[in-house]
């Protein structure tokens, strides 16, 4: 079964926009390396606020993703303008709209 992943971040006031830019700047190479689905959110009641839902082909998949260059660059480029503020959830999916399970 594919792996999913759920997280929130919080960024510092103002930088939301810019640390919008950063997680979907890598988003298109995404599918390459077993991702499913990746959506950036905006929170409706928190205008700092962003939530991150992923797909992937198994946690490995994933995990392998976070180790690559690119993804280290893009992340110690948006620690500084984020709070500290994170939740995650992590998530066996099992079917659903855009699943892409054959």
């Amino acid at each position: 079964m594919a792996y999913g992943y759920i997280g929130s971040m919080k960024t510092q006031p103002g930088k939301r926009d810019e640390v919008v830019a950063i997680l979907l700047s890598g988003a298109a190479s995404l599918e390459a390396l077993g991702c499913r689905s990746y959506l950036v959110g905006l929170d409706i009641e928190d205008p700092d606020t962003m939530v991150v839902t992923e797909v992937w082909e198994s946690k490995e998949r994933h995990d392998a993703s976070l180790q690559l260059p690119e993804a280290k660059e893009a992340i110690a480029s948006a620690m500084p303008m984020l709070t500290g503020e994170f939740t995650s959830r992590e998530l066996v999916v099992v079917g659903g709209l855009g699943d892409n399970d054959e």
